[in-house]
């Protein structure tokens, strides 16, 4: 193993660019004569517009253009796609209404853009904005997930969804899971609720447009998570020209989380102005407007089923979930809602029947799509809420429980009643590894301790599962540049992970090169045609297994110009640490030198034209990185506080390319984790429909002071073993293992009260009622 390859963790080689402000993001460019773009948006959760005025906003200064549904209507603009079409339990796919650019007739949740101004400044387009009058026809609203399927509940899109159903999903053995619960020896019930969150990535979501008249070429620059997927939609979907007429660029981007996959109606509305105006039109978010039109994550409300035999081993689970997917469906929404979580909700354990049926329901708010994780956060706190509860009604230790439903390493590989198959993972090991680290045994006396105090204390841990990477192809391009270094495309997109620093390490020993001498470039359809972006933490998998693909080929056609170098076949050479070897002498040529040589008119056809190759990797199997996370915390018993005083995590990536990087993205995951657990909640008024938490004064985002020393420890000698390099994956991890073991801790802490459960977010304020509505039962004792 060289100094920079696979195993070290050496620092990401982009950060001294970003660090020093030499990033290059969306809101930094402005061609000149750029226009800029400000929206109308709706005040109301649901209404009709019966009419829009927008004749004094028209003649405000520096305005140059308003624009209307009615005008992208006439121009043929389509609406934004759903690209997930998931059968439902009667085989048909969900109902899909369609998701204009800019309100259509009506106006369907708070935020819902109306109109869009363009001015010679966005100072300017602002102002005017307030100037356009929409006459509106109030209509009822419905914003609660479950008040959605009521007899008489307000409907979001009458005619298409007549009782707000989207999509009813099952998945599994209905039949079987209702004979094991029928004949369990116990069965425990749960009613749980995952919180919906905001994702608030630190830059907000941005578009540069710009047209091309003389060519018909659309160019949108913008934050993303792959430029590809919004390329396709746009020419297919929503502008209707030919792909090669639409450019998508990501330059710098500073946080996704799922959010910026998807295609947005600010991008389009920028498109059509830049090609009705014939000059650029650029729009950035505010952060209230990212409250109000970012797609949101998670909100469902469960209610689980776990049967027992009398060994207190599972014989069924059975899952209910209403699922929220707001008034529009976003690019896949009903995937994540369905799929993307429920055929994780086994977890890690043996689960002989399982039915899981979600009901997906349109609300007059804001759309829900993809959040870090996808569907697994939410599995995994079904299950492992649902498992500490079962642990406490059957009298066991809630690690005992979770010992004797294992899936064990003999077990492997293991097909669940979901029809995923587990490669690999010791779940149990990984389990007592995590505990004693975390010194649970110790806990009664740390937990009397603290009692004295005025403390309670709590232990809470939880294991996960997820799965990962195999999602499509991906492609990849090297060139050998006259330097010596090389130059990689790949059709992944840095969110600020470190992919600059992951691929190069993958590179640099094979060529023998520091990381530096490669240059990582992602984000431009122009530059690689092809690309599945990031998301599902399958860029290293996906994006490695093309770039090592392309390396070697790169190899193969570089010792074609070594063999004219060195008067040999290129059969006769060796290749090593950046170095071509004659086998069984000592005649060499370096990488370095067959890249200066390379492009000499003088070289042979089969040598000639440079040292450039592509390569695509096709999915293999899923992988499934695994863990436990064990979370020790205080709640003081007069103000309700809650602290986190010890946290642990033993995870299984698989093979660790940079554990450093690793680290960070454990640490960062976790932290929003632990941020959904105790302090994140979107909350809509059910009387007005508004969103009431549609700012950091009124949305608590976690900070640095809320969040405790993390210990980690890696697992590395359980590799994947349906892919060459072994990786598993780690990007969502820590945001999967985390709201349960916090939940858990929180219902541990508050056992003297008599409290079995805590929905999140447990807000300083839910538990300091949830205190004042026990002490009479507590004094009591």
């Amino acid at each position: 193993m060289g100094q920079f390859g696979i195993g070290q963790g050496i620092r990401r080689i982009e950060d001294q660019r970003l660090l020093t402000g030499h990033g290059r993001y969306t809101e930094d460019l402005t061609p000149q004569g750029t226009l800029h773009m400000a929206f109308v948006r709706s005040p109301h959760a649901h209404a009709e517009i019966n009419g829009i005025d927008a004749a004094e906003a028209r003649q405000a200064p520096g305005v140059v253009a308003v624009y209307t549904v009615d005008d992208l209507d006439a121009a043929g603009i389509g609406d934004i796609p759903c690209l997930a079409a998931i059968p439902g339990r009667d085989g048909n796919p969900p109902v899909m209404p369609g998701h204009p650019v800019l309100a259509r007739g009506r106006v369907r949740h708070v935020g819902d853009p109306v109109a869009a101004v363009v001015a010679e400044s966005w100072a300017q387009a602002r102002d005017a904005a307030d100037l356009v009058e929409v006459d509106y026809a109030m209509l009822d609203h419905v914003v609660g997930t479950e008040a959605a399927l009521a007899a008489d509940a307000p409907q979001v899109w009458p005619e298409q969804a007549p009782t707000n159903l989207c999509l009813d999903f099952g998945i599994g053995d209905e039949a079987a899971t209702d004979g094991a619960l029928a004949d369990a020896h116990h069965v425990t019930r749960l009613k749980l609720v995952n919180n919906r969150v905001v994702v608030n990535s630190m830059e907000t979501r941005n578009a540069l447009a710009e047209y091309e008249a003389d060519s018909g070429t659309y160019r949108l620059t913008t934050g993303s998570q792959g430029v590809h997927s919004l390329r396709n939609q746009l020419a297919e979907h929503v502008l209707k020209v030919d792909p090669e007429k639409v450019d998508v660029v990501t330059p710098d981007v500073g946080g996704g989380f799922g959010m910026k996959i998807f295609l947005y109606g600010e991008q389009v509305a920028a498109l059509f102005a830049a090609q009705q105006l014939g000059r650029p039109v650029k729009w950035a978010g505010e952060r209230t407007e990212s409250f109000l039109s970012d797609n949101h994550g998670r909100d469902h409300v469960s209610e689980v089923q776990l049967a027992f035999d009398a060994d207190a081993r599972l014989t069924g689970v059975r899952i209910d979930t209403v699922a929220n997917l707001g008034a529009y469906l976003s690019n896949f929404a009903p995937y994540v809602a369905t799929n993307a979580g429920a055929r994780m909700y086994p977890g890690v354990y043996r689960v002989p029947a399982l039915y899981g049926r979600t009901r997906c329901v349109f609300t007059n708010t804001v759309p829900v799509d993809a959040y870090r994780g996808a569907g697994r956060p939410e599995a995994a706190y079904l299950i492992e809420r649902t498992m500490d509860v079962a642990a406490r009604e059957l009298g066991l230790c809630p690690s005992e429980l979770r010992e004797r439903n294992y899936i064990r390493p003999e077990d492997m590989p293991h097909t669940t009643p979901t029809g995923m198959t587990y490669d690999s993972g010791d779940f149990a090991r990984l389990q007592r590894t995590a505990l004693d680290r975390a010194d649970a045994q110790g806990i009664a006396e740390r937990k009397a301790a603290a009692r004295r105090r005025g403390k309670l204390l709590g232990l809470g841990h939880a294991s996960y599962i997820e799965c990962c990477a195999g999602i499509g192809e991906e492609e990849a391009k090297l060139r050998l540049d006259p330097d010596g270094g090389v130059t990689l495309w790949v059709g992944t997109q840095t969110n600020g992970q470190g992919h600059a620093t992951a691929y190069a390490q993958l590179i640099a020993d094979r060529l023998g090169l520091e990381p530096e001498m490669i240059r990582v470039r992602q984000g431009d359809t122009r530059e690689l045609g092809f690309g599945r972006g990031t998301g599902g933490s399958r860029s290293l998998l996906m994006g490695g297994g093309a770039t090592m693909a392309a390396t070697d080929k790169a190899i193969e056609r570089a010792k074609r110009v070594a063999g004219f170098l060195l008067e040999v076949a290129p059969a006769d050479l060796e290749f090593d640490a950046g170095v071509f070897t004659v086998a069984g002498t000592d005649k060499t040529v370096t990488l370095r030198e067959v890249a200066e040589a390379a492009q000499r008119d003088d070289l042979p056809d089969d040598a000639g034209g440079g040292v450039e190759e592509s390569a695509r990797y096709q999915a293999p199997p899923l992988t499934y990185p695994n863990g436990c996370h064990v979370c020790e915390l205080e709640i003081d018993e007069a103000t309700a506080e809650v602290e986190i005083v010890r946290y642990t995590i033993v995870d299984d990536a698989g093979t660790i390319v940079n554990p450093l990087m690793l680290l960070g993205q454990v640490h960062g995951g976790t932290a929003q984790g632990i941020g959904q657990a105790l302090l994140e909640n979107t909350a809509y008024e059910a009387d007005s429909g508004q969103l009431v938490t549609a700012t950091f004064q009124d949305y608590t985002m976690p900070r640095a002071d809320d969040m405790p020393d993390f210990d980690v420890q890696f697992v590395e000698d359980i590799p994947c073993v349906t892919n060459p390099m072994g990786i598993k994956g780690a990007g969502e991890a820590g945001a999967i293992g985390a709201p349960p073991a916090v939940m858990n801790a929180i219902a541990d802490a508050l056992a003297p009260y008599g409290v079995t459960h805590v929905d999140m977010p447990a807000t300083r304020q839910r538990i300091f009622d949830i205190l004042q509505a026990h002490r009479p039962a507590q004094a009591a004792e």
